[in-house]
């Protein structure tokens, strides 16, 4: 009964078949042939040895058409030949990349330029570089303008000893006007081509204006008051928004690229960002985030050119804190400790590369490769902590100024690259004079 059982388990498999019967397609019948008539010659009934170079050359035949097999009958497909999708000769080869050679980073200054009497206070913004290319810088009661496309020096205005003196200058976006915050709470309005006062924004603030910023043709001023001001210099009712969340001065103010945020920071040791959005003309304006890392005066603020949701910003001396924020969440992407105070902070506009300027002890001018944050280059000349910094148009200098009253212009960043279309400027906040009004 076992061995029946046996054999029917034989014949129902495919692999113990009773008998062999070859697969055709699989057979070579001209090398069968071959085998079957001369090929057995020389195996069974073997000849008279022919000369040893006829034996090898028929040896190199044999190998040359495979010939050396012994077997007639294929009982097996031949397994498939395989394909290269992509022949080697005609493969793509991926270019090496070009390696960027390593930009040259001049250690001193290219120029330095006198400025007595600038005011060595942290808060205060007394330096700004116009889009005409025309650098504004404040020294004492004096606006001075620097034309760095002659080299040529103008005085724009000195205030009388009752004001006090001018605490932030700011150009507007034409490069041709110019705002100009008083230690009295006021702030002029200029026209550098004619050297003529445009108007004067009062009532907005009770003490000194340390901090402006453009946003096309609103004007935000920051005071020592804690307050933030927008002001619509077209119009005579210029206060169309007050942004109230410092307890202690307001030292740091920059708009994004877009417009559409504003970053604040003060002696409070607080970072705000504002947004449009949430704008209201009949209270104060929430702030969309409120930032509480740092543990100094927050002053040196800079959006990123190539990211418009990022911010760096910088504390003072008892931070000494680079910190990176995501403006839409108001996360904190990264805190890199320089050693000293941060006093301005510069965005490159042709490389990913940030500018930091710092006091006590190396009163230096440091270059930050971004995002890894490794030191590119360190700066020295300055005598005094680099309290003011300001960036040409193309991008290439940038000017610094510090409390050991000198300005110097370093070439610190690299070149711009080949400009492309120009799209449409947006129009001037000056464009139509008759509807400032001037008093």
């Amino acid at each position: 009964m076992a061995f029946q059982e046996y054999g029917l388990s034989r014949r129902s498999s495919k692999e113990n078949l009773d008998r062999f019967i070859p697969n055709r397609s699989a057979m070579d019948f001209n090398y069968a042939q071959y085998m079957l008539t001369d090929g057995k010659k020389g195996k069974e009934n073997p000849a008279v040895p022919g000369s040893p170079g006829k034996e090898a050359y028929k040896k190199q035949l044999r190998e040359i058409f495979n010939m050396n097999r012994t077997r007639i009958l294929a009982f097996k497909n031949k397994p498939p030949v395989p394909v290269e999708f992509m022949p080697r000769d005609y493969a793509p080869v991926q270019p090496s990349k070009p390696v960027k050679p390593r930009r040259h980073i001049p250690k001193t200054a290219e120029r330095i330029l006198g400025a007595p009497d600038i005011i060595d206070d942290y808060y205060l913004n007394l330096l700004d570089w116009g889009s005409d290319n025309v650098l504004a810088i404040a020294l004492g009661t004096t606006v001075y303008l620097w034309d760095a496309s002659t080299g040529s020096t103008s005085e724009l205005v000195t205030v009388s000893d009752e004001i006090g003196s001018v605490t932030s200058v700011n150009w507007a976006p034409d490069g041709r006007h110019i705002a100009i915050g008083l230690n009295n709470s006021e702030v002029q309005l200029w026209d550098s081509t004619t050297n003529r006062q445009l108007r004067t924004l009062k009532r907005g603030h009770t003490a000194r204006v340390g901090s402006l910023a453009w946003n096309n043709h609103i004007l935000t001023t920051g005071s020592m008051d804690g307050k933030i001001i927008n002001n619509d210099v077209r119009v005579r009712d210029h206060i169309v928004e007050t942004y109230r969340g410092h307890q202690q001065e307001v030292c740091g103010l920059k708009w994004s690229a877009s417009g559409q945020q504003l970053a604040s920071g003060g002696n409070d040791n607080c970072l705000h960002i504002w947004d449009q959005s949430m704008a209201s003309s009949n209270s104060g304006t929430q702030w969309l985030h409120r930032l509480e890392d740092h543990t100094a005066a927050v002053k040196a603020l800079a959006w990123c050119p190539f990211q418009a949701n990022l911010l760096a910003s910088g504390g003072g001396g008892t931070d000494r804190c680079i910190k990176f924020w995501n403006t839409h969440t108001g996360a904190c992407l990264n805190s890199v400790d320089t050693g000293s105070q941060v006093c301005s902070l510069l965005w490159s506009k042709n490389e990913r590369e940030l500018l930091s300027s710092h006091g006590f002890s190396q009163n230096q001018l440091t270059l930050w490769k971004y995002p890894s944050m490794v030191k590119m280059a360190e700066l020295t000349g300055h005598e005094s902590r680099v309290l003011f910094m300001a960036q040409s148009p193309d991008g290439c200098t940038v000017a610094s100024a510090a409390g050991d009253q000198t300005l110097r212009f370093w070439k610190v960043f690299g070149t711009p690259e080949p400009a492309k279309a120009a799209q449409k400027a947006a129009p001037e906040p000056f464009s139509d004079m008759n509807r400032i009004h001037i008093r």
